[in-house]
């Protein structure tokens, strides 16, 4: 079971850890059709790996991708940037 809550917003529960080492996938958003439209799942790793992935993309380019954590929780751009900043963020992963 998933350490993460359903959102790292709101909620007046204690967050009890993230769970960076839990299964996750990368997409790139497709062009048109909404927001989630004809995802394309081009990498799987840990959550903790496809932040640092798409934070290490140029700034332009960071808000085509959203990961899908294991629970059906989809993070975009903001939420990714977010939790990078965490005290408790892994700083380097190889």
């Amino acid at each position: 079971m998933s350490d993460i809550p359903t959102t790292t917003q709101g909620g007046s529960g204690e967050t009890h850890g993230i769970g960076w080492n839990d299964a996750a996938e990368l997409h790139k958003c497709a062009d048109g059709g909404g927001l989630f439209h004809r995802l394309k799942t081009i990498r799987r790793g840990t959550l903790a790996e496809l932040i640092s992935f798409v934070l290490s993309l140029p700034d332009d380019q960071q808000g085509d991708y959203a990961i899908q954590k294991e629970g059906d929780h989809q993070l975009r751009i903001g939420e990714i940037r977010g939790l990078s900043r965490r005290p408790d963020f892994p700083k380097r992963l190889h």
